[in-house]
């Protein structure tokens, strides 16, 4: 395969319990009498991530008014960027930036995800990654279901269905992966279970000796 395209959150680092303190930190500043006891954990969120911004907000924030509620998405977003900006700690899973620099050596990189806009650029930033990716997209930008982000990322690259791979960890992103028509490799070490993968890995430096 020649086009390989990455999830992130599961599959390329895991900033859950960073993203989780500083979406508790928008909810007690935001305090909406409705959450006045939720508390988010990483747990929490490794079961909500991979799907549309909106959807988590949905299924963690419940049935609140609808501006209260996009105004605390928003806020949640903004504190999670600062958040994962400021740390210092390494969230990559181990070999990620070396296995992706050699793989960009031979395959064209990108990167699709249900995310906010801007997230991927700063993943690229904190990881090294901005001069191997060849082409990104996500939910927060378009709209856009992220199989829709596929084949528009595919669309603009002229990529054909044979000649790539979708790497994700959630059972989301296999079905993302199968409405656009493409194989689908599974990182069993990130957040999800996907029964009947194309390809599966335990390590992402297996991708190296996968393709």
């Amino acid at each position: 395969m020649k086009n390989l395209i990455f999830d992130i959150d599961g599959t390329l680092w895991n900033t859950t319990g960073v993203v989780a303190g500083a979406w508790n930190r928008a909810v007690r500043e935001k305090n909406v009498p409705e959450l006045e006891k939720l508390y988010i954990t990483a747990e929490m969120l490794q079961k909500e991530f991979g799907k549309p911004m909106d959807v988590i907000a949905d299924d963690l924030f419940g049935d609140i008014d609808a501006g209260v509620k996009a105004e605390l998405l928003s806020l949640c977003c903004i504190y999670e960027h600062d958040a994962i900006a400021e740390c210092t700690d390494d969230l990559r899973y181990e070999g990620m930036t070396e296995t992706l620099t050699a793989l960009a050596k031979e395959h064209n990189l990108y990167i699709v995800s249900n995310c906010q806009d801007g997230y991927i650029e700063l993943v690229m930033e904190k990881t090294g990654l901005t001069d191997f990716i060849k082409d990104f997209e996500c939910f927060g930008h378009t709209g856009l279901q992220k199989d829709e982000n596929i084949r528009l990322v595919m669309e603009r690259n002229g990529i054909a269905d044979d000649d790539v791979v979708y790497i994700g960890d959630t059972f989301g992103d296999y079905t993302a992966t199968k409405k656009a028509g493409i194989k689908f490799v599974f990182a069993g070490y990130g957040f999800g279970e996907v029964e009947a993968p194309d390809y599966r890995i335990e390590r992402i430096g297996e991708l190296l000796t996968l393709f």
